[in-house]
This record gives C-alpha cells, structure tokens and sequence, in this order.
C-alpha cells in the first residue's frame, strides 16, 4: 500500500488563503452588465439563453444580469436607474453598462420618444422595438421594411416556423425556447444585417415613433456577443 502523504497545516492554511485571494480579484476585475427589460418573461428568456450561449470564459469575466420588470418606456427607465444605484451602493462598484430593453407597444409616441431621449443623453444602452420585440425573431428569416402591428407578429413567426415545427406549432409569447429556436432554424447573422438595415432608413430622424418596423436589440447583441476576455 502506498504512504499516504501528510501536508502540513500551515501549508493547507496557506494555500486557501491564496486561493481566496484568487477568487476575490478575479471577483473584483469582473466587468458587469445589467439589462432592465420591459417584459417579465419574453426577453429576459431570451436573453438568458444567449447569456448561456456565450463563448467560455466570458460569464467568468463578465456578471450579466437579466432583470424583468413589467415596467414600460419612462417607468422603465426609472426603475433601471434605481437597480443601478442600489447595485452600486451595496458592492461599492460601479456598473460597467446598464441596457434597457422595451417596446413601442400602444404607448403613446411622447413617452417612447422621450424614453429613448433620455437614454441617449445619458450612458444607457437603450434596445428598443417598434412595434414589438418579436420583430427581432421575425429578422432571424426574413427582412421585413412594410410597417406592420405587433398584433400580426404571431401568426407570422408561427409561419416561419410550422413547416419545421409542425402544423401543431404555436408561438407562445413567454417561451424559453425562442432563443434556441432561433438558433437552429432561423440566422442571428441574418437578424443583425436585415435590424441594420432596417435601421438606415431612419437615419438622422428623432421620430422614433414612426420609425416602424425598427429594432436595436440589434446593438445589445453585438455587443454581448463581441466582448472579450482581457488581463
């Protein structure tokens, strides 16, 4: 039988103090993003699973909070800047990026062109949606510049997806599921060119209002998909 080998207490001792320190300044050297969506349910799923589908190592150099709120445009905005405050006030950090993800809806044009106003004058990331944020799933297929109502959205992500899925298929609008569906059937590289796209047509003009079909999910994307991990 072989000698089992005794290490010492001290260097037990000493070897977890290191190894705590490790972990407090890898800890402490984290960059983090907080993302305040509007929906409870539809974009923090989705944005969950991209989170997960992260290169590795990222989520070890980037915390990356998902909060729902079921709050909307100024309201919304409101509650993002208090989530940041008591963030900063409880670690003694600051936050790296604070996003904000919401929707034109039937809110009125004053509201969501103020919201977003607010957040260009300040640093918040701001990935609105006219009318809805399923836009964003119907851009994984297909560009789309006719402008149209979110009311429509289901039945055509539902189109898109029956002939895979089956005639069976129903789009549930709190589903964890989209992100991988979209994923395996639909294009993210497709989704980004066809928002950008979208996007130039509006160029230069603060009526974001009218600016329908528009979306910048587009932004926070890239974003998230681009970081990088550095010493």
């Amino acid at each position: 039988m072989a000698r089992k080998i005794k290490i010492p207490n001290e260097h037990l001792k000493r070897f977890a103090r290191t190894e705590q320190k490790r972990k407090k300044n890898i800890r402490n050297k984290r960059k983090y993003y907080l993302i305040v969506c509007e929906g409870e349910a539809t974009e923090p799923n989705y944005f969950e699973g991209l989170k997960q589908d992260l290169p590795k190592g990222i989520l070890t150099a980037y915390q990356i909070d998902i909060a729902g709120t079921g709050r909307n445009t100024q309201s919304l905005i409101d509650e993002a800047i208090r989530l940041q405050r008591a963030y900063e006030k409880n670690t003694t950090r600051k936050l790296d990026k604070l996003w904000v993800v919401f929707d034109k809806d039937s809110f009125s044009a004053q509201d969501f062109n103020g919201a977003i106003q607010r957040c260009l004058n300040s640093d918040i990331g701001c990935a609105w949606s006219n009318e809805a944020f399923e836009l964003w799933y119907l851009l994984h297929f297909q560009y789309y510049e006719n402008a149209m109502s979110r009311r429509v959205y289901k039945e055509m992500i539902e189109d898109h997806l029956r002939p895979i899925m089956g005639d069976d298929f129903r789009y549930e609008k709190n589903s964890k599921e989209m992100y991988d569906l979209l994923k395996q059937y639909g294009s993210l590289e497709n989704a980004i060119r066809n928002a950008k796209r979208l996007a130039e047509r509006f160029v230069d003009r603060q009526d974001y209002a009218n600016h329908n079909p528009c979306t910048m999910v587009y932004q926070l994307i890239e974003e998230l998909t681009t970081l990088t991990i550095t010493d």
